[in-house]
């Protein structure tokens, strides 16, 4: 039969579609990444141009690079003290709601009392409702408790707003992934409660423990409706707030507002890029059956 050609055989079609289906996908996953990361090339090139410079090209690369910006905007911004409240802020929240919801976890986990089973329901209950809808309970309640305009009150709120996901993501480790066996070994071997918990418990839940830490240090670095509601003391500010004000006094020097913006990033994209294997790792390890 001349003329005739010979049709594709179905394992190659399907080859062809996978490898196209997959071309696609990365071509479009590459197409977001640089939709995303525009606007912090955008923030950062500009951050070492002059005003001037910013005018005529925003997109481009600097002619020049300057520092300076950086000097003026950590000075008229006092990042210092901006900087020295959230790290305050965010280690002691970070560590108490570790340290807390890992022991509350494990006691419920372990526990099941029809209370601990309340208890918990209630933590579930406390992760879907809104934040807007205890804006103004919250700002009555530390104007109560005398917290409001403090480092420790705003480290407190923190510690409430942030145990009911710690707790449920720690409970869930708990069961899935830390053998009851090696617990009831350690307390024939005489350990206490506290000692088995401390020395048996808790280097077992390191990796969701890393990946909570996490997670709840990006929110906490980051967040600036909380802080804005309770602390009004200049000296107080966290780096949002700092940004914050800055902008409202400086938001026609677009120059000495990048150079703040790119500050305020730096600390924790870089405490990212050095952690981010916990997160993967404490996810695949919850999610396996221990």
């Amino acid at each position: 039969m001349t003329g005739a050609t010979l049709a594709p055989t179905p394992r190659l079609s399907r080859r062809n579609r996978r490898r196209a289906a997959s071309i696609g996908l990365s071509a479009g996953i590459a197409a977001l990444a640089i939709f995303w990361m525009s606007p912090m090339y955008l923030v950062f090139v500009n951050s070492m141009k002059d005003f001037g410079e910013i005018l005529r090209n925003a997109a481009a690369l600097p002619e020049r690079f300057m520092s300076d910006n950086y000097e003026v905007a950590w000075e008229l911004a006092d990042f210092a003290t901006a900087l020295v409240n959230s790290l305050f802020v965010t280690v002691l929240a970070v560590g108490g709601l570790v340290i807390i919801g890992a022991m509350a976890a494990w006691r419920m986990a372990r526990r099941p009392h029809r209370w601990h089973k309340v208890l918990f329901s209630l933590f579930v209950v406390a992760m879907v409702v809104p934040f807007q809808t205890l804006m103004i309970p919250t700002v009555q309640l530390s104007t109560w408790l005398g917290v409001v305009n403090t480092r420790s009150g705003l480290v407190l709120l923190y510690l409430s707003f942030g145990m009911p996901l710690t707790v449920f993501f720690l409970h869930g480790f708990v069961q899935s992934s830390v053998p009851r066996e090696i617990e009831e070994a350690a307390r024939i071997d005489g350990a206490s409660s506290w000692q088995t918990f401390r020395l048996v418990v808790l280097p077992l839940m390191r990796p969701m423990i890393a990946t909570v830490s996490i997670l709840h240090a990006f929110w906490i670095w980051n967040d600036f409706l909380l802080p804005l509601l309770v602390l009004f003391d200049p000296a107080r500010r966290t780096i949002p707030l700092a940004i914050f004000s800055f902008f409202g006094v400086h938001s026609d020097q677009w120059d000495l507002a990048t150079a703040a913006l790119v500050m305020g990033m730096v600390p924790i994209v870089v405490f990212f890029l050095v952690f981010q294997r916990f997160i993967i790792r404490g996810v695949a390890a919850g999610s396996l059956k221990g």
